[in-house]
């Protein structure tokens, strides 16, 4: 696949959207099928999630919702991170960014924590270009009303020991209107999938998930 001149992983990025330039990793694989990270702060669980789904073939964009200024900001207050309509905005431009420049590669996003719900509204807004969503520890009950708007296939992964964020993504889950979608409870996992393997289960289900509906 051939990206307008951008050489296979890792290829910087800076993307204007509006008053802000986000900036990104974006890694090119050999099937045709490119996951966008979505996450409302930094979190370097999401690269071990990305190199997984690199070594499947799959292509990656990795980058924050937030510029480096309000990452600090949002440090101090925690607001910024819940701002879904902000980050799914930016999403959004991320989204049609790479459409232009992809051909015809199919899109998916991985959202964690509020970048999930972000993640959601985006594939609510862009159903003619996502087609497949994947959430970790996320907090998709967010996204409210767009939920069932929603048509890309959805994975819900919840650590089993998340028991508030479990409630949570099964009230999402239940306004989801498409027929492919599925939640999976890593058993022992906490919020953050710190503990040995937990991850990993992660990542394998992610893989799989993307595998099916990107190719």
């Amino acid at each position: 696949m051939i990206l307008d001149g951008v050489r296979p992983c890792h290829k910087q990025v800076r993307i204007p959207v509006m008053s802000a330039t986000l900036e990104g990793d974006l890694c090119l694989g050999t099937k045709p099928g490119i996951v966008l990270f979505a996450h409302g702060s930094g979190s370097s669980r999401n690269r071990y999630v990305a190199s997984t789904l690199q070594n499947a073939g799959l292509g990656t964009f990795l980058f924050d919702l937030l510029t480096m200024d309000e990452e600090r900001i949002d440090e101090r207050t925690g607001q910024l991170r819940f701002d879904i309509g902000l980050l799914a905005d930016r999403l959004t431009a991320a989204t049609d960014w790479l459409a232009k420049r992809a051909g015809n590669a199919k899109i998916g996003y991985f959202g964690a924590s509020t970048g999930a719900a972000a993640a959601l509204v985006a594939a609510a807004k862009k159903q003619e270009i996502v087609r497949a969503v994947v959430s970790r520890g996320g907090r998709p009950d967010l996204a409210g009303q767009f939920l069932d708007k929603v048509r890309a296939p959805t994975l819900f992964i919840v650590g089993g020991n998340d028991r508030p964020v479990i409630g949570m993504n099964q009230e999402a889950f239940d306004k989801l209107k498409m027929k492919d979608k599925k939640i999976e409870i890593v058993p022992g996992a906490t919020h953050l999938f710190e503990e040995p393997g937990k991850l990993q289960d992660v990542a394998r289900l992610a893989r799989g998930w993307f595998e099916h509906y990107l190719h």
